[in-house]
């Protein structure tokens, strides 16, 4: 069962999709990255990149990226995910949870996104893997106006698995956990 680790909604259940298109973010690599995250002292200002953030959690899946941040002190999250039982159960959870207020659920591609309405300064990409969509949707999502200046992006990939950052991204940190690497890079301009 999908679970939310930590935050306000530490416990809660979370319905996934059916099938193999959605492969949740293991919990074990998702306590990390929260960790990592809300220790994080890469602003300017030395706080955490996830508290007040605006979210974009790509390749959404379950949710639980985006449902984890806003558990967890973000102040927005926008979920983005082609599937429409994927979108489903967004919805469901976020309506469980009583998140819709803080949520915006798109259905789209993440390598061919819809325009921002606004920049977000944290961004989850979960995209299948060994699809070689990371590193696309990264650039795609920048072009769309998705990321704002100086930006967070978590990549997970396969653990045997690379990504070369974008024109505009730095790798800022790199961790494997099981059968996944999570890739942090910050956006450079």
């Amino acid at each position: 069962m999908l679970r939310v680790i930590g935050g306000r909604h530490r416990g809660r259940a979370l319905a996934a999709p059916e099938g193999q298109s959605v492969r949740p973010t293991a919990s074990r690599a998702r306590e990390s990255l929260f960790n990592i995250l809300m220790h994080a002292s890469w602003r300017d200002d030395g706080t955490s990149p996830l508290i007040e953030a605006r979210v974009l959690d790509a390749f959404a899946g379950s949710g639980a990226l985006g449902i984890e941040a806003l558990s967890r002190g973000a102040a927005h999250a926008t979920f983005l995910d082609k599937d429409a039982d994927a979108i489903r159960s967004i919805g469901e959870n976020l309506r469980k949870l009583g998140e819709i207020g803080a949520a915006r659920v798109v259905r789209g591609d993440a390598t061919r996104p819809p325009p921002a309405q606004a920049a977000c300064d944290l961004v989850f990409l979960d995209p299948p893997y060994r699809s070689g969509q990371a590193a696309p949707a990264l650039a795609a999502l920048d072009a769309a106006g998705w990321l704002a200046p100086e930006a967070i992006a978590t990549i997970e990939l396969a653990h045997n698995e690379d990504i070369e950052a974008p024109p505009g991204f730095e790798a800022i940190d790199e961790r494997r956990y099981g059968a996944a690497k999570i890739v942090i890079l910050r956006k450079t301009r």
